[in-house]
């Protein structure tokens, strides 16, 4: 009996152990995020469509090099990539995303790596776990769309430079690891990967003298082994397709470079950044003021001057969207994680860490006794969360059907703002000291989670056109869908990339109805039906489409 009870322990202290370790407890963490769906996916017109239908054609036609019918603009690493996830698990919108989430979990790690080393474990792990809550990236983490998948090669270049001055036994080895990630970027993000290695810069050129990554040939060695896919695309669809093949690509950065997208002014990352990060991002901010004022030994040009450097970069850049912004997220996570960590030590000691006690000790405290900032940060979130919890409640109560799943998220946040009012009541006014920093640390953890897997668990990360894919899924219109092909008459694009993935063949385009053949199928608007010039039968309506068959 006593043996058992030795072996039980045992094996408990194994659990422990395992569970305590960074790598596996971050899996936890996110894992949940990543998978939460209401039981449904599609896919979010119109990058993620874009990028699951051209993988589509490549997989369908057999052609991985030249499937287009002119020369395209692109790279074809992500294509690559989620066409072979299809020849592994199948087509479907799922297997398109699986990339991104595998990318996702390898950031997060890589995050951890580059915090510990800059920052020590504790921040390295806290960073990691803010990352993985904020929305924008939780978001791209399961789309089908390349940018985790480069912000995975950047941070790897990233943390191979910091291990090649760690490691000097080692230096080639992870030399020539950073230079093939930044190879390896052109395949998946075409020019906009040198974005990212510009911002490494002034880290390569002011350090110099230090790390000698700029004259080690290992470096350039690598990089030019991850140019080597590329290089081979290139010639191959050179061949097919001539000159057009570089020009198209260099005409598309131009083109993005002297076009401004949704009237996204200069200030647009500004206020998109804290918006998509909230509430990390004003951590960060608080973090990256702490990091000016003590800098971090060796490592100050990548920790601030990479994501100050990058962020000019993509303000300046006329094409200014929410998603360019992406390889900046782990560098807000990194700052937060500075920012929450201090104002946890603050809300545990009443002191701010690295404050010189010694000429002031008394003022300082008076100081933090009137104008205790984690304090006041708690009872107001905690003022935000029951406001959350009742207005939530009311909409349970009386809002509509469809108001009220999101009711959930509101509900799942409120409760968990809940948790920092009650740590600072119980440590402070009950007197529970086991309730520490780590406790009140939790307390801005938990209700993004919370509501990040609400969103997930109603479908807001997963299913971006139910309505369209219910429509395709109905047994009377699949069985034509299925087997006959359709034609597009007038649609928009947004629409027209969805279709182009969920129909085994792709419709095709033309000018007017007259083109189409008798007893075939045509895609339309509604309101074309009355104005058609042939006879038809509408077979089904979805949105503002119809699909009909044009009748002899």
């Amino acid at each position: 009996m006593l043996y058992k009870l030795h072996f039980l322990q045992y094996i408990w202290r194994q659990i422990r152990l395992v569970a305590s370790l960074p790598y596996f407890s971050l899996l936890v963490w996110l894992l949940p995020l990543l998978l939460f769906t209401s039981g449904h996916n599609s896919l979010m017109a119109h990058d993620e469509g874009l990028y699951a239908s051209r993988a589509r054609l490549m997989f369908d036609s057999g052609n991985w090099i030249a499937p287009w019918e002119k020369a395209h603009h692109k790279t074809p690493g992500p294509y690559w990539i989620i066409a072979s996830f299809y020849k592994l698990f199948g087509t479907s919108d799922t297997s398109a995303r699986i990339p991104s989430m595998i990318a996702g979990i390898f950031s997060l790690w890589l995050v951890y790596e580059i915090g510990k080393s800059m920052l020590g474990k504790k921040l390295g792990w806290l960073a990691a776990a803010i990352l993985s809550v904020e929305f924008l990236w939780l978001q791209y983490s399961r789309l089908s769309t390349p940018d985790v998948p480069m912000v995975l090669l950047v941070l790897l270049a990233i943390l191979s430079f910091i291990k090649t001055e760690l490691h000097p036994k080692y230096r080639y080895w992870w030399s020539f690891l950073a230079g093939l990630s930044l190879g390896l970027g052109f395949l998946v993000r075409s020019f906009m990967i040198f974005l990212p290695i510009t911002a490494l810069l002034p880290y390569l050129i002011w350090e110099h003298r230090r790390h000698r990554h700029l004259t080690n040939p290992i470096l350039y060695l690598g990089f030019f082994v991850g140019l080597i896919p590329t290089c081979v695309w290139l010639w191959l669809s050179w061949l097919h397709y001539g000159n057009n093949s570089f020009q198209e690509l260099l005409k598309f950065v131009v083109q993005l470079g002297s076009e401004e997208r949704e009237s996204n002014g200069l200030l647009f990352y500004v206020w998109n950044i804290p918006l998509k990060a909230f509430p990390w991002a004003f951590f960060g901010l608080l973090g990256l003021f702490l990091t000016l004022r003590r800098p971090i030994p060796r490592y100050q040009l990548i920790l601030v001057g990479f994501p100050l450097v990058l962020f000019v970069e993509i303000s300046i850049f006329s094409t200014r969207l929410s998603h360019y912004s992406l390889c900046l997220y782990p560098f807000i996570a990194l700052f937060a994680s500075v920012g929450l960590n201090w104002l946890g030590n603050i809300s545990q000691t009443g002191i701010p860490p690295h404050f010189p006690l010694e000429k002031s000790k008394k003022k300082i405290l008076n100081l933090f006794a009137k104008n205790n900032l984690p304090r006041n940060l708690s009872y107001g979130l905690g003022g935000l969360g029951v406001l959350l919890v009742i207005a939530s409640i009311g909409i349970f109560s009386w809002g509509s059907s469809d108001i009220r799943k999101y009711a959930t998220i509101g509900l799942a946040m409120g409760l968990g703002w809940l948790i920092l009012p009650m740590v600072w009541i119980g440590r402070y006014h009950f007197g529970k000291k086991f309730l520490t920093a780590r406790y009140w640390i939790a307390g801005w953890l938990i209700p993004c989670w919370l509501a990040l897997a609400a969103m997930g668990s109603i479908g807001l990360l997963s299913d971006y056109n139910p309505v369209l894919k219910a429509f395709l899924q109905q047994s009377a219109i699949a069985s034509i869908i299925q087997s006959h092909p359709t034609y597009y008459v007038e649609i928009d694009a947004k629409t027209k990339v969805l279709l182009n993935f969920y129909l085994s063949t792709r419709p095709q385009q033309v000018a007017s109805i007259s083109q189409v053949p008798a007893l075939s199928y045509a895609w339309i608007y509604t309101d074309q039906s009355p104005k058609l010039s042939r006879p038809h039968r509408i077979l089904g309506t979805v949105k503002e489409y119809q699909l009909i068959q044009v009748i002899p």
